[in-house]
């Protein structure tokens, strides 16, 4: 079995990452999960979160991701995301007012409408806990 899997990490704008990776950590709707070598084909969507990876040569990263898709198959993941940064890209006094407007736009909201603040809340929280 392989002690690594090729990982692509992709936005609209850029390719944020591609290489070799031991274990690769995100999340999706149901909670955090973790891709290992040899891992079973899986394709699942992606919510907003901080993304952890562990490289070949053993140097932890971690980045925030948006929503997205990601699939598995053959040691290969395709993480494809709207919005991808690393800790140096953030902006902390604007993600601290995000998720001060995100948490005012929740009150009051039902449905699709609260959907969106929930989204944009998680957004914000995720982008301030990459910075810590």
């Amino acid at each position: 079995m392989s002690e690594s899997i090729k990982l692509s990490i992709l936005t609209p704008e850029r390719k944020v990452f591609n290489g070799e990776v031991k274990e690769l950590t995100t999340e999706n709707d149901l909670g955090r999960f973790e891709i290992l070598p040899g891992h079973e084909y899986m394709v699942t969507t992606l919510t907003p979160t901080v993304t952890f990876f562990t490289t070949v040569d053993n140097k932890r990263l971690r980045l925030f991701t948006s929503t997205g898709m990601l699939k598995v198959n053959n040691n290969e993941v395709d993480f494809l995301c709207e919005t991808a940064e690393w800790p140096e890209e953030i902006d902390l006094a604007r993600a601290e007012e995000a998720r001060k407007k995100a948490e005012h736009l929740l009150v009051g909201k039902e449905g699709a409408e609260y959907r969106k603040a929930e989204l944009k809340l998680r957004r914000a929280l995720a982008r301030i806990k990459v910075k810590e």
